[in-house]
């Protein structure tokens, strides 16, 4: 099993903007979290963070789920209304081992 997280490091004060961004894209079937998949922000260290988190039996699921959202022209659309809201971001890949 893999733990996925996309961290996204959003611009200072722009946290109401990206997750109305997240609610939209959620609205319009933009982003299909894998079951268990979760959406969290911080509670404390470097603030105004976006984390999308999400297991994977396989790292080939991952990137099937990856390309098929990136690939859709809506989520091209709503991911260039997102993006000026992010400072950096980063992706981990955990293996579960227990």
């Amino acid at each position: 099993m893999y733990i996925v997280r996309e961290i996204f490091y959003l611009q200072f004060g722009r946290f109401k903007e990206a997750k109305a961004l997240v609610d939209e894209a959620h609205s319009l079937g933009l982003m299909k979290m894998p079951e268990g998949g979760k959406i969290l922000t911080d509670f404390t260290g470097e603030g105004y963070r976006l984390i999308f988190e999400g297991p994977y039996k396989t790292l080939a699921d991952f990137e099937a789920d990856l390309a098929r959202e990136m690939n859709a022209e809506a989520w091209k659309i709503w991911y260039e209304k997102f993006k000026p809201l992010v400072r950096h971001s980063e992706r981990e890949i955990l293996k579960q081992i227990s």
